[in-house]
């Protein structure tokens, strides 16, 4: 007998990765057996190597998430994100820096990543109404 799960707002994906089909003989995987949370997709490829998408809300719920989740990933190629995070890290005309950067830099030095800064350094956030 089979049945479908009644699903909420909450149980959907606010995350979602496009791979081009050129690299489809990289044997792209969602793996939800190692972060199984609707706002990061973990992807890998030759089961070896990872893809981290990500997003987090205003409330920073997958930071906090991510930051008391032990996890050992060796080889993340790459992270990317929506942390909703306004800093003077990154946006040197933003006058505040956040705790929330010094988690994100937490989370990402315990996958061996940095911050990767444009050379061009443009706004990232426009105001709606200017």
């Amino acid at each position: 007998m089979f049945t479908r799960l009644s699903l909420t707002d909450n149980d959907y994906s606010r995350v979602i990765t496009y791979i081009n089909i050129k690299f489809i003989k990289l044997h792209f995987s969602l793996r939800k057996d190692i972060f199984n949370y609707r706002n990061i997709n973990l992807i890998s490829f030759f089961n070896c190597n990872f893809i981290i998408n990500i997003y987090s809300d205003n409330q920073q719920t997958t930071l906090k998430y991510l930051k008391d989740t032990e996890v050992n990933l060796n080889n993340v190629l790459i992270i990317t994100d929506n942390f909703n995070i306004r800093d003077n890290n990154w946006n040197l005309s933003y006058p505040h820096h956040l705790t929330y950067t010094d988690i994100l830099q937490e989370i990402a030095n315990s996958f061996n990543s940095e911050l990767s800064l444009s050379t061009n350094q443009i706004l990232t956030c426009y105001a709606d109404n200017p």
